[in-house]
């Protein structure tokens, strides 16, 4: 299952205007934000997290990008990631802003993962570490290490995951680097035969 998604918190923050859509401004985003909050720290019911976003996204047009995106999150977070493979596709060909992309390509990779579709998810995460860096970097390559080791290059898995930790720190961070980049680049896992 692909975590709760991370929301703006700020207050300059608080506007659901996606490319090209006009939305209600105001407290949509806290109020969005605040729903997925309380999924965190509470043992809110699945049905009732999914209804709580409905009710939310319901003030959005259909087509917002913002509003594909959240429910893709509410099906996502409450287990069934193919339902959400469609509506983060849908939320990312509508236009979400920065913030809201990467988060949908993550999630989407990672619900692609879960179904097994590692392989797809490795392509659409590497292309996605070519983009510009930004706050989920780190968290990308925890993804993209986890896809890499259901796709059977484990070794490189662990190159990533390394990196990424290092990128982190402050002690011991150019030996992580390195040593995650010097793994990623040599290969070493041993695939078996097929029969």
């Amino acid at each position: 299952m692909t975590s709760l998604p991370q929301q703006p918190s700020t207050a300059a923050d608080d506007d659901t205007a996606e490319a090209g859509h006009n939305a209600p401004a105001g407290s949509w985003e806290e109020r969005i934000a605040a729903a997925w909050y309380r999924a965190r720290t509470e043992e809110v019911p699945d049905a009732e997290l999914r209804d709580a976003v409905a009710a939310l996204v319901a003030e959005l047009p259909d087509d917002h990008p913002a509003a594909l995106y959240e429910i893709g999150s509410a099906w996502d977070s409450t287990g069934a990631p193919e339902t959400a493979i469609a509506f983060y596709r849908a939320a990312l060909a509508a236009g979400l802003r920065p913030d809201r992309r990467r988060q949908a390509v993550i999630q989407l990779a990672s619900s692609l993962r879960n179904v097994g579709r590692a392989d797809e998810a490795v392509e659409i995460l590497e292309a996605e570490r070519r983009e510009p860096s930004d706050n989920l970097d780190a968290q990308l390559d925890g993804f993209l290490a986890l896809a890499l080791a259901d796709s059977g290059r484990a070794n490189e898995g662990v190159g990533v995951a390394v990196a990424a930790l290092g990128s982190l720190v402050q002690r011991y961070h150019r030996s992580l680097v390195a040593y995650g980049d010097d793994m990623r680049s040599n290969e070493r896992d041993v695939r078996p035969e097929r029969s």
